[in-house]
């Protein structure tokens, strides 16, 4: 069967009147890996999936909420969309107005957003402005702009944002036949852990699935608003996904934490980048700093004895492809060797 996007697939879950005014780049049926590298890790006791949104069309779960948003702005006769972001809402933005035939503007921090997220909101169309501010900065200027000028705001304060991002819990359910005991994912501005909460529970309450998952989300410890309770004026982290002060969707996030009875935690850029490395060594699955967020923290909660009397499935959600950051990629990774064009040469940089 040919996929159409997650608004055609799951339409009778979407708050949209018409399929006419369905705005989609076949978004979602991103793929549910397995990690055996993890299981073993964390004791065996666990089957650990994961669910890889980098592979989405523009690289990041935000697809999902912007196929939503922009198809609920078409239907409302807007022409034109604006948003605050740190560079994967900025990229999902873009994308879906060009395809809907909208002007985009993002108001984009300056210097703290990742090259491929940049090239990509340039490329796609969209008028991009940088300000000598933070994310949250950008967010307040958007949303007065949005309030006084007739352009529609498809930051995740948009509600239909929350209604796509959703549709990937159903996919988890549809591909496991069930729900996962435990669902990890990164916390940045919250809405992610918001839909996927959402999603689950919707599932639920339509008979798809018999229990929710646990919610166990983390925030990178030099923007960890809701773990500290307060907003943070200045985030700090490798991790310019999450690297967010004033979460627009904290409510809805604590919501999900305690109506699951699961937790936001915190993890350091070290555990981040560990994790994210691993990630792509071990199991050959490549995502952004951010996305590793979760599986960061899974990790964090292995050295604290969490997962000893624990078994079931867990669900770690990468949410950006890691093509979105190649400047941390080789930062990592290290430089290519650089040899003579001679084959000893090459040989001896081989090792062999």
């Amino acid at each position: 069967m040919v996929w159409h996007g997650i608004i055609h697939q799951y339409f009778p879950y979407m708050p949209l009147e018409d399929k006419q005014h369905i705005v989609t780049l076949n978004e979602g049926n991103t793929p549910l890996i397995r990690s055996l590298y993890l299981e073993k890790q964390l004791g065996g006791n666990l089957e650990v999936y994961l669910k890889h949104e980098g592979m989405n069309p523009t690289g990041s779960f935000k697809d999902r909420g912007m196929t939503m948003a922009i198809s609920k702005a078409k239907e409302a006769g807007a022409k034109a969309v604006i948003c605050a972001s740190t560079g994967n809402t900025a990229a999902a933005a873009a994308a879906y107005a060009s395809r809907a035939g909208m002007k985009s503007f993002v108001i984009i921090p300056e210097g703290n957003v990742a090259l491929g997220k940049l090239a990509a909101s340039l490329i796609y169309g969209a008028k991009v402005i940088q300000i000598s501010g933070n994310f949250d900065d950008a967010l307040c200027f958007v949303r007065d702009i949005s309030e006084s000028h007739p352009v529609s705001l498809v930051n995740s304060v948009n509600p239909y944002r929350i209604e796509g991002q959703k549709s990937g819990s159903f996919e988890i359910c549809d591909a496991l036949g069930k729900a996962p005991e435990f669902h990890a994912l990164p916390v940045g501005n919250a809405g992610n852990i918001s839909a996927y909460w959402k999603g689950y529970k919707a599932y639920h309450d339509a008979g798809k699935i018999e229990q929710t998952p646990m919610m166990l989300g983390f925030q990178a410890a030099g923007a960890a608003p809701i773990v500290h309770g307060h907003p943070i004026e200045n985030p700090e982290t490798v991790a310019t996904a999450i690297k967010i002060g004033n979460p627009a969707s904290w409510q809805m996030a604590e919501a999900a934490r305690d109506d699951s009875g699961g937790m936001i935690d915190m993890v350091t850029d070290d555990e981040i980048l560990a994790a994210y490395k691993l990630l792509a060594s071990k199991d050959g699955v490549f995502c952004e700093p951010a996305s590793a967020a979760g599986v960061a923290g899974v990790l964090k909660l292995e050295q604290q004895g969490f997962w000893k009397d624990k078994s079931g499935t867990l669900v770690c959600v990468l949410t950006g492809h890691g093509l979105k950051d190649p400047d941390n990629a080789i930062k990592q990774a290290g430089q290519p060797i650089s040899v003579p064009a001679e084959l000893d040469a090459v040989l001896e940089a081989m090792d062999l």
